[in-house]
């Protein structure tokens, strides 16, 4: 898989200073932590799904969760889970690849990232352009039956989402999760979404937070990113943001975005990945405030088409959400229709400034520290405090590219649109 892939080649070339690298399902977790992107989900009960990976995965897509929670109903659980194992069989065959895949993959703890590895991933056509496949449960029992029962099949599935995470909740979780990894010798990682009303209510928020940051600092090798469920946030107080709005104006919520970054996102080796939380909106409405998008990096772009389109489809206010999430700690996003894939991706590409900035901090001769004025001349570059920024900003360049100097966010839209 390769962040733009779906674009040709050539025009790839043409957008980018450094193009995004390839990754696989066996890629180190640090890697794949950074490349899930946007993370669109699907109920697990659709009947045409493995068409639907398939299709997603042409139009850029890299990560998808199928999901038996809150996306299907109680009475459709028991459904969605033979859906399932019907779907990734049809995924399998239609690879042709039933019984190898992602071998490179397989084996607990092989390629993790506590144990190093370059990139493990090996599987062969078809398997390989496929996105990384998680299945959001509601029990801890649905991890252990699904894995049984996917069979061979398995090696398609990069692990679990876990709902409503908690310490005491998310153990039996975990537990499974290691079972099943252990049973079938395929790695499967946990993405626990922190959404329970004990972490959003202010008496309850600093013990949950320390149980949670106890409970994964055990099972760090297992956790691929925390997810934040802001739409049960916002449910426990009867509140709904507009598409006018971002999860950061609903200060209830940005409260607890930032204590869930202060705990649990620290960048001392202690912290994980936390993505973004969902933007629930994706048709046309009545809009109360004035469009979030400037004219003037569209005019440059010759893409007014572009903006317009955004914006009837209250997609500005999505790219704003996108860069306050990169400003508050967090990376990639949960997505839940397709059109907001390529704006996070867009907006996940490094720019040519920021590289610039990232090299020059991390200059092996500025060990020392000290402060230096950046290569476009606008900026202080402290090197101590700037460091873990630079890092960062590095990896992410490794998966999402770099953009050429003279190419912005609008440009690598409507190059993805186009692809």
């Amino acid at each position: 898989m390769r962040h733009f892939g779906h674009i040709p080649a050539a025009t790839r070339s043409g957008l980018f200073h450094q193009e995004p690298a390839e990754f696989s399902a066996g890629s180190p977790a640090r890697t794949l932590a950074v490349a899930l992107g946007a993370t669109l989900y699907s109920p697990a009960t659709r009947p045409r799904l493995a068409d639907d990976v398939r299709k997603q995965a042409a139009r850029g897509v890299a990560s998808m969760v199928l999901c038996l929670e809150d996306s299907i109903s109680d009475a459709d659980v028991e459904a969605g889970e033979d859906n399932l194992v019907g779907q990734f069989a049809a995924l399998a065959a239609a690879a042709g690849d039933t019984a190898g895949g992602r071998e490179g993959a397989g084996g607990a703890g092989s390629g993790r990232e506590g144990a190093g590895g370059a990139d493990a991933g090996g599987g062969s056509g078809g398997v390989e352009d496929l996105p990384l496949l998680f299945i959001r449960v509601r029990e801890p029992r649905q991890i252990t039956e699904l894995v049984s029962r996917l069979g061979e099949t398995v090696r398609l599935l990069s692990g679990f989402v876990l709902p409503k995470f908690t310490e005491t909740r998310g153990r039996p979780f975990l537990e499974a999760l290691t079972a099943a990894e252990q049973a079938s010798g395929h790695r499967l990682f946990a993405m626990p979404v922190l959404e329970s009303p004990e972490l959003l209510h202010l008496e309850t928020r600093a013990e949950t937070l320390a149980g949670i940051a106890a409970l994964t600092g055990k099972y760090r090798e297992r956790i691929l990113a925390l997810r934040l469920g802001v739409t049960d946030f916002c449910s426990n107080y009867g509140l709904r943001r507009s598409p006018d709005m971002t999860a950061y104006d609903v200060q209830i919520v940005a409260h607890v975005i930032g204590d869930v970054v202060n705990v649990l996102g620290r960048s001392d080796g202690t912290g994980f990945t936390i993505t973004g939380p969902v933007w629930e909106y994706f048709r046309p409405g009545e809009r109360m405030f004035k469009p979030q998008l400037r004219r003037s990096p569209f005019l440059e772009g010759r893409a007014e088409d572009l903006r317009t389109a955004l914006i009837e489809h209250d997609l500005d206010g999505l790219l704003r959400e996108i860069e306050l999430d990169r400003a508050n700690g967090l990376l990639g996003k949960t997505c839940i229709h397709p059109t907001h894939v390529l704006p996070v991706h867009a907006l996940s590409v490094v720019s040519h400034e920021e590289f610039s900035d990232a090299q020059d901090i991390l200059r092996p001769e500025r060990g020392g520290g000290g402060v230096l004025r950046s290569a476009y001349t606008n900026k202080m570059n402290e090197v101590k405090p700037h460091r873990a920024w630079a890092e960062r900003t590095l990896r992410r360049a490794e998966v999402f590219g770099v953009a050429r100097e003279d190419i912005g966010f609008v440009e690598l839209l409507t190059a993805g649109l186009a692809g």
